[in-house]
C-alpha cells in the first residue's frame, strides 16, 4: 500500500471501531481510534501471518496488551478478511466470538487473553523468548501497548526480562494518547519519559509521531533490523484522532461515540479496503518433539524423602523422554529442586530471578508456541502472579504451576515464607487441577501426569523429608485418592494430603490402640476431588476429620465439602486446619501449634467419636 492508501486504511480501521461500538451499545471506540494508523502500517507493511492458518511455525505473532482496544483489532481482522463485515457488528453480544476483550478461546487469531493491563508485554516476552532460545525461528512479536498500563510493575519485569534476554525478535508498540480511564496519564505525552525508562533496561527506543504514517512505516523498519534489543516504538497520538468533539478530550473512556453517524461522516464514511497480509517468512515446522515412555524415579518404602526433591528428579527424568518439557523458576531453583532439570536440560531452563508475574507469563507465552512449561517457585509467592494465573484460565492455557514450602511444616522461616493459601487460590482457578502428594512416588508420578492435562495444573510440595509410604509402581490417577486403612467396623474416616497423611496414620494407629477403628484416606486430588470415595466413607463410617497444613478457608475442608454439594446429608465433620498466626519454631512444633499432628487428630477424631454415640 502506498501512503495515502495507509491512512485511509487508517481511516476505515476508526470508522469500524465507532460502528462497532455503536452496535454493541459499549466499548472502546476512542482508545481504538488512536491507535488505528500504528494498526494499519503493521498489518500492510510489516505483520507477516497466514489467517487461513494461524498455528503456521513461521507466523508472526500479535499481543493486544491493551486489550479494551478490541474493535481495533476485530477492525483488523476484518480488514484482513478473516471476519466480514456482518460479524464485526455482533461485538460484544451474546453468543458472538467478538467480546469486550478477546481472547483465543473464541478467536484463532488470538494468542492470549487480555484486558487485565500490564500483562501482554510479559507474555509477549515469554513468546519472544520461545522464538529466539526454543524454536530458534524467524517469527517476530509485536506488542501493542497503552501508556496508562506502564504504570503496572509488571510492565517493567517484562522490560528487564526482555533486555536481559537481547530478545531482538520482540517489538513493544505504545500508543501514548495521553489519557487514561479517569484522566491525564502521568507522564502524558512525554515520550522522552518513557524512553529513559525502557532504555534503562537495555531496549531500543525509537519515538514517533503515531499519525504519521511515514514516520510510523520507519520506526517498524528500525525495529525489525535493530539486533540484539528489543525495540520499543513510543508513538505520541491523540485519544479519539480524527473526531473533534472526542480528540484528547477527557471523560469519554470506555464509552461509544455520542454521535456515531456524524463521527463516521467526519472520518469520511465507511470504507471497505481489504489487503493481503504478508506471508511468513520462515516455513518451518515447530520444534520436533521426542517423547518416549516416562519412567519417573523410584524410592523404595520407609525412606525418607522430601516431596521437593522428588518433583526436581522427575521433572529431570520427564524431560529425558519429553523434549517439549521446559522448566521456569523464580530464583529459587535450588530450595524447588527445579535445578535438577537445570542440570540435565539447561536449553530448556528458563531462570526468571524474582519475577513471579513475568514467570507465568513467560510460562503463558511459551505454551502458545506448543511446550509445555513447568513454572515453580514457593506456593506463598504465587500468590504475587494470582492474576496472571487467572488470566492464564482465561486464556484456555496449558500450564504446570508447582509451589514448594508449603504450610507452617517448613518450621522455623515464619509465617511470610509459609504458603497457606495456595490451595484456596488454585482450586478457585477455572478448569484448575491442585495436586498435593504426600511421598517421593506419589510426586513423581503426578509430575509426570501433569504433563498430558489441560488448564491449569497445580502441585503443591513440601520441604522437609517425609517417609515414602507406597511403592514405585503405585498408579495415581487425577481425581482419585487412596484409603490407607480400611474396615468394615470403622467408625471414623481421617482426611489428609501431603505432610498431614503421615501425622493421619499415626493418630490412626493410636486410636486403633484403644478399641476406635479408623479409616485413613489420602486427598492427593484436591480438586478434581474423590467424590464417591468421600460418600462412601461418609456413609460406613459416619464421622469425618479434615486435617490440611493449609488455612481453612477454601482448601481441603472445602474440597470434601463439595462432595455433599449436590444436597445430600453431611456427615458429621470437623476440620482442622492451620487458624492461628504462626511464628518461628521447628517443623514438629509448627504441627503442634496449628493442631494438625497426630495428637490433634487422635483428640478430634476421639471426641468426634464420642459425641456420636450419645444418645
Amino acid at each position: 500500500m502506498k501512503t495515502g492508501e495507509l491512512a485511509e486504511l487508517g481511516q476505515q480501521l476508526r470508522v469500524d471501531s465507532v460502528r462497532a461500538a455503536a452496535a454493541a451499545g459499549s466499548g472502546h471506540p476512542t482508545s481504538s481510534m488512536s491507535a488505528a494508523d500504528l494498526m494499519a502500517v503493521l498489518l500492510a507493511r510489516h505483520f507477516r501471518y497466514d489467517f487461513d492458518h494461524p498455528d503456521h511455525p513461521g507466523n508472526d505473532r500479535f499481543v493486544l496488551s491493551k486489550g479494551h482496544a478490541s474493535p481495533l483489532l476485530y477492525a483488523a481482522f476484518k480488514a484482513a478478511g478473516a471476519i466480514d463485515d456482518e460479524e464485526l457488528l455482533t461485538f460484544r453480544k451474546l453468543g458472538s466470538r467478538l467480546e469486550g476483550h478477546p481472547t483465543p478461546r473464541r478467536l484463532p487469531w488470538v494468542e492470549t487473553a487480555t484486558g487485565s493491563l500490564g500483562q501482554g508485554l510479559p507474555v509477549g516476552v515469554g513468546i519472544a523468548l520461545a522464538g529466539k532460545r526454543l524454536d530458534r525461528s524467524g517469527y517476530r512479536v509485536w506488542v501493542l501497548c497503552g501508556d496508562s498500563e506502564l504504570a503496572e510493575g509488571s510492565v517493567w519485569e517484562a522490560a528487564e526480562h526482555a533486555g536481559y534476554e537481547n530478545l531482538d525478535n520482540l517489538t513493544a508498540v505504545v500508543d501514548v494518547n495521553r489519557l487514561g480511564q479517569r484522566g491525564p496519564t502521568r507522564h502524558g505525552h512525554d515520550l522522552d519519559a518513557y524512553a529513559r525508562r525502557f532504555a534503562a533496561f537495555g531496549w531500543h527506543t525509537v519515538e514517533v509521531d503515531g499519525h504519521d504514517v511515514d514516520a510510523v512505516d520507519r520506526a517498524y523498519g528500525e525495529a525489525a533490523s535493530t539486533k540484539g534489543q528489543p525495540t520499543v516504538i513510543l508513538a505520541r497520538t491523540l485519544k479519539g484522532k480524527g473526531v473533534a468533539a472526542v480528540q484528547d478530550r477527557e471523560g469519554l473512556h470506555g464509552k461509544p461515540l455520542p454521535e456515531a453517524d456524524e463521527a463516521i461522516a467526519e472520518l469520511g464514511g465507511p470504507r471497505d479496503l481489504r489487503l493481503r497480509v504478508r506471508e511468513p517468512a520462515d516455513a518451518r515446522a515447530l520444534h520436533a518433539v521426542h517423547t518416549g515412555q516416562a519412567e519417573p524415579p523410584r524410592w523404595d518404602e520407609g525412606e525418607e524423602v522430601a516431596t521437593r526433591n522428588a518433583f526436581g528428579e522427575a521433572l529431570a527424568a520427564l524431560g529425558t523422554v519429553r523434549s517439549d518439557v521446559v522448566a521456569l523458576d523464580g530464583e529459587v531453583g535450588d530450595s524447588t529442586r527445579a535445578e535438577f532439570f537445570a542440570k540435565e536440560h539447561p536449553e530448556r531452563y528458563v531462570e526468571c530471578y524474582i519475577a513471579e508475574q513475568q514467570m507465568v507469563a513467560a510460562a503463558v507465552g511459551v505454551a502458545t508456541r506448543g511446550w509445555v512449561p513447568y513454572a515453580t517457585t514457593f506456593a506463598a509467592f504465587l500468590t504475587r502472579a494470582h492474576d496472571f494465573i487467572r488470566m492464564a484460565s482465561i486464556s484456555g492455557s496449558g500450564i504446570n504451576l508447582v509451589g514448594s514450602h508449603a504450610g507452617v511444616a517448613i518450621g522455623q522461616d515464619g509465617p511470610s515464607q509459609m504458603g497457606l493459601e495456595d490451595l484456596a487460590m488454585m482450586r478457585a482457578v477455572h478448569g484448575s487441577t491442585v495436586l498435593y502428594p504426600c511421598d517421593a512416588n506419589q510426586t513423581a508420578r503426578l509430575v509426570t501426569a501433569m504433563a498430558d492435562l489441560d488448564g491449569i495444573r497445580y502441585l503443591r510440595t513440601s520441604r522437609g523429608e517425609g517417609p515414602v509410604l507406597y511403592g514405585p509402581d503405585e498408579e495415581f490417577p487425577v481425581g482419585g485418592s487412596k484409603v490407607l486403612r480400611s474396615s468394615a467396623g470403622d467408625r471414623l474416616t481421617l482426611l489428609a494430603a501431603g505432610v498431614t497423611v503421615p501425622e493421619a496414620l499415626a493418630a490412626a494407629d493410636a486410636l486403633a490402640g484403644e478399641g476406635i477403628a479408623v479409616r485413613v484416606i489420602d486427598l492427593y486430588s484436591v480438586k478434581p476431588v474423590d467424590r464417591d470415595t468421600l460418600r462412601r466413607a461418609a456413609e460406613e463410617t459416619g464421622c469425618l476429620v479434615t486435617v490440611e497444613d493449609h488455612r481453612p478457608e477454601g482448601g481441603l475442608g472445602d474440597a470434601v465439602l463439595d462432595a455433599f454439594a449436590d444436597g445430600r446429608p453431611v456427615p458429621r465433620l470437623v476440620r482442622l486446619a492451620v487458624r492461628d498466626m504462626p511464628g518461628s519454631a521447628s517443623p514438629e512444633e509448627q504441627l503442634h501449634a496449628a493442631g494438625i499432628d497426630a495428637e490433634s487428630i487422635a483428640a478430634a477424631g476421639r471426641l468426634l467419636v464420642e459425641e456420636a454415640i450419645v444418645p
